[in-house]
C-alpha cells in the first residue's frame, strides 16, 4: 500500500487592484494547520479598509484533513466569515441549524461574488447544480475557478 503525501499549504490574500481575497487550504493537514490558516483569514479581513465590496476565491482543491476533528474544525470558517460580509453560501441551505444564520456588514464592507474549488468532483458538481448563481459557483478546476472569479465584475446599475 502506498501512502500519497499531500503538500499542506495555506495562506490567504488581499489583491486590492483586483478587489480579491484568495484563501488556501490543502493538504494533509492538522488541526493547528486549520488554526494557522483561519487566523491568517481573519486578519486580511480584519485589514479590509472600510466599506471594501470584494470577491472571493475558496481553493480547498487538494485538501484532506488528516483527522475526523481537523475536518470539523474548518467547514464553518468560511461560512460564518463571510456572513459578517453580507454573503451566504448556497450549500447552507442542505442544513437547517442555519436557517437563523445572521448577515450582517463588517465595517460597511461586503463580498458582491465567491467561487469554491474542491477536488471532489461529484460533491462540487452537485453544489453547483443546486446553488450556483450569477455570482458564486463550485467548481473542481483551481484554474477555471481563478479565470472565472477574476473576470467577474462587481455588478453596476445601468441608468435608462
Amino acid at each position: 500500500m502506498s501512502l500519497k503525501i499531500m503538500k499542506i499549504e495555506y495562506f490567504t490574500k488581499w489583491e486590492k487592484d483586483s478587489n480579491l481575497i484568495i484563501t488556501r487550504l490543502t493538504g494533509f493537514v492538522t488541526e493547528l494547520d486549520v488554526k494557522e490558516w483561519e487566523i491568517g483569514l481573519k486578519q486580511v479581513f480584519r485589514d479590509l479598509p472600510k466599506g471594501t465590496k470584494f470577491k472571493m476565491f475558496v481553493n480547498f482543491h487538494g485538501l484532506s484533513p488528516s483527522t475526523v476533528t481537523a475536518h470539523k474544525s474548518y467547514r464553518d470558517v468560511i461560512p460564518l466569515l463571510l456572513s459578517q460580509y453580507g454573503w451566504r453560501i448556497g450549500y447552507l441551505d442542505l442544513f437547517e441549524e442555519a436557517n437563523d444564520l445572521t448577515i450582517s456588514k463588517t465595517n460597511e464592507s461586503e463580498c458582491y461574488a465567491a467561487v469554491h474549488c474542491h477536488q471532489d468532483g461529484y460533491k462540487i458538481q452537485e453544489y453547483e447544480r443546486r446553488f450556483g448563481k450569477e455570482n458564486e459557483h463550485f467548481y473542481e478546476d483551481p484554474i477555471f475557478s481563478e479565470a472565472w472569479i477574476r473576470s467577474y465584475e462587481y455588478p453596476t446599475l445601468v441608468s435608462s
